[in-house]
């Protein structure tokens, strides 16, 4: 079967540091499961299906990647589907105490699901999820920091937010 491990997030949008950590974590696991984790506390931009489309379109020619949504507890998701590890980046200092907190409640939670942190690449350190969707809602460039589908889903998105004049 080999090494599998899933990378979970909201990815509200996958952004080009999301497919950087994917594309190295491939050095470490055979598959990456690129989960996205349906989460009641936030008020998502794009719905999972729209989510789901923009992951897919942008891991489509990557062997080794899969795209899927999941509910419920994240070590439950990655014991049902026998993978290894959970993937998680980390951006700065400020991540890493939330990061760690929820590695070592994983870690309670079933000894057995491993937690491997990776660091962004320098490249992508100042992007997040959040900072590009500000960014394109106020018709900023989003070009280069995010996957072409996803710079199109932003414009149609914010287009059709924008209020009739």
């Amino acid at each position: 079967m080999g090494k599998i491990a899933v990378y979970p997030g909201s990815f509200d949008p996958v952004t080009n540091g999301h497919c950087d950590l994917v594309m190295r974590g491939l050095r470490l696991f055979d598959k990456v499961i690129v989960a996205i984790a349906r989460n009641g506390t936030k008020d998502p931009l794009f719905t999972i299906e729209e989510r789901l489309e923009m992951l897919n379109e942008s891991f489509k020619d990557i062997p080794g990647v899969e795209v899927d949504a999941f509910d419920g507890l994240l070590v439950d998701y990655v014991v049902r589907r026998e993978a290894n590890a959970i993937l998680r980046g980390l951006r700065a200092v400020s991540d890493f105490e939330y990061e760690f907190q929820m590695a070592l409640m994983n870690r309670k939670l079933n000894r057995d699901v491993q937690t491997v942190f990776l660091m962004t690449g320098l490249r992508w350190i100042y992007i997040s999820s959040s900072i590009i969707k500000e960014a394109a809602r106020f018709g900023g460039e989003t070009r280069g920091m995010v996957p072409d589908i996803v710079c199109e889903k932003l414009k149609e998105k914010f287009a059709s937010l924008k209020p009739d004049a």
